[in-house]
């Protein structure tokens, strides 16, 4: 992921922009060669924000108690999305 310094981000942002949305380029920003923060499009925060909320999720089930067979599956379910949920037949 390309690294962008905090005042270039500023002369560039309009095209940092364009690149990110529309071109899924993703830019790590940094001060003083420190990351500091990323730009990413839209869709891209969205993926992350949902990838968040399955983690969340599966933690949480897998401490109640007698809930270890929802966690398998919840996981089951992420390894599966992964692999672009090919490996197991649906098929009616």
């Amino acid at each position: 992921m390309p690294t962008i310094s905090v005042a270039n981000a500023k002369s560039h942002l309009s095209e940092l922009i364009a690149k990110s949305s529309y071109g899924h380029e993703r830019f790590v920003i940094t001060r003083r060669n420190k990351p500091v923060a990323a730009l990413v499009s839209l869709e891209d925060l969205q993926i992350i924000e949902q990838h968040e909320e399955r983690q969340g999720l599966a933690s949480v089930a897998g401490r109640w108690k007698g809930f270890d067979e929802v966690a398998e599956n919840i996981e089951d379910i992420s390894r599966l999305r992964k692999d672009g949920g090919r490996g197991r037949n649906v098929s009616f």
